[in-house]
């Protein structure tokens, strides 16, 4: 059952249907394993990256959750590669599928083909990356990403008793780090952290030694570790050769092991010398394998299956003819429209409490060995 967007798009997805009927493709799509058909429709799931595992465990997660439900799955990476994701979907747009899920890789690169996407009047949800610029997309499903932010400011002031009563320490050293320009969840991570930092980086409590604060200084093109650590060398050698790092606010895992890296490099990680405070974020087993080490700090946990699981039921909903569940209808507005959203909680990890990803089964005790 399609979400029915006006007789212009009904129109087009008829005529997208005869044309693959004569071209001999198959208009329903085809899952993982190869078969063909399925009771109800299969669901394109376009993730944009194996580089990290949490985008293969969400993808995995969603596709099993589907099939439970009675559909097939289309799921495809995009490598990061924005031409590549956008041909994928393209893809499943000409296979017919009855349902878009996509995590983008560029959040406002995929206007044209979501356009398309709504000819054929094929609904989308945006899954963790709220996809910007377009009235094409339906539903948006997310954690609370500002709280994200949130979470590893206080970490940060926390750790560094800044909000002990008396104030008396300090001044501390940190450097920032924010996630990609072209996904729109930086933004929210980034205001979320400096909610809580700025007040002390105004007061020189905590100084930012290279002088860069503002978001477009300290992004990280693709997340990809490998360029925060060239970003952090240069921070290292330029500004810290008289003094040592006290913090670093890092958006997530992997630019974090890229930091942690950088800072190894120069020395640091040893009894005269030990490891600034760096956070983090999806509990990537590596990461959480460095905090037990005593390296990296801090992560948010995400549970991807919950994620998957409020995902999934969004859809099924949105193809039954029910109203999906949603908690949030003012805060992600994508330039074209406020999409509604369903934002789960993230949780703070440090060394103290990493048993909990054991006790819910996120990793089993011999993954994190």
């Amino acid at each position: 059952m399609r979400i029915t967007r006006g007789l212009g798009a009904a129109t087009a997805a008829l005529l997208l249907t005869s044309a693959l009927g004569a071209c001999g493709q198959d208009s329903t799509g085809v899952d993982d394993d190869g078969k063909k058909d399925a009771k109800g429709g299969t669901i394109g799931l376009a993730m944009p990256t194996k580089s990290s595992e949490r985008w293969i465990a969400d993808g995995r997660n969603m596709a099993e959750q589907f099939r439970a439900k009675g559909y097939k799955t289309d799921l495809q990476y995009g490598n990061d590669d924005v031409d590549e994701q956008v041909a994928q979907i393209e893809n499943m747009i000409a296979k017919g599928h009855e349902l878009l899920v996509v995590a983008a890789i560029d959040s406002a690169a995929l206007t044209n083909v979501l356009d398309r996407a709504a000819e054929a009047n094929i609904p989308v949800i945006a899954y963790d990356r709220l996809l910007m610029g377009t009235e094409h997309v339906d539903y948006y499903a997310t954690f609370d990403n500002f709280k994200v932010g949130v979470q590893q400011g206080t970490y940060i002031a926390d750790k560094l008793g800044l909000k002990e009563e008396g104030g008396e320490k300090g001044p501390f050293t940190i450097e920032l780090f924010a996630g990609s320009p072209d996904d729109n969840n930086t933004r929210f991570f980034f205001n979320g952290a400096m909610s809580v930092l700025k007040p002390y980086i105004d007061d020189k409590k905590l100084v930012v030694r290279s002088k860069q604060t503002k978001l477009n200084q300290v992004t990280t093109l693709r997340w990809d570790g490998g360029t925060a650590q060239r970003r952090m060398d240069d921070l290292l050698s330029k500004s810290y050769t008289s003094a040592e790092l006290d913090a670093v606010l890092s958006p997530y895992d992997g630019i974090s092991i890229g930091i942690l890296s950088a800072l190894k490099s120069v020395g640091y990680g040893g009894k005269d010398k030990p490891y600034p405070v760096i956070t983090g974020q999806d509990a990537e087993k590596a990461s959480v394998k460095s905090i037990m080490a005593g390296e990296q700090t801090q992560t948010i946990y995400k549970d991807t299956r919950k994620l998957a699981k409020a995902t999934v039921q969004m859809g099924h909903a949105m193809l039954t003819g029910g109203e999906p569940e949603v908690n949030d209808t003012k805060t992600y507005d994508n330039g074209k429209k406020v999409v509604p959203a369903y934002l789960l909680q993230p949780v703070s990890i440090d060394k103290s409490n990493t048993q909990l990803l054991i006790d819910e089964g996120y990793y089993k005790a011999s993954e994190l060995k």
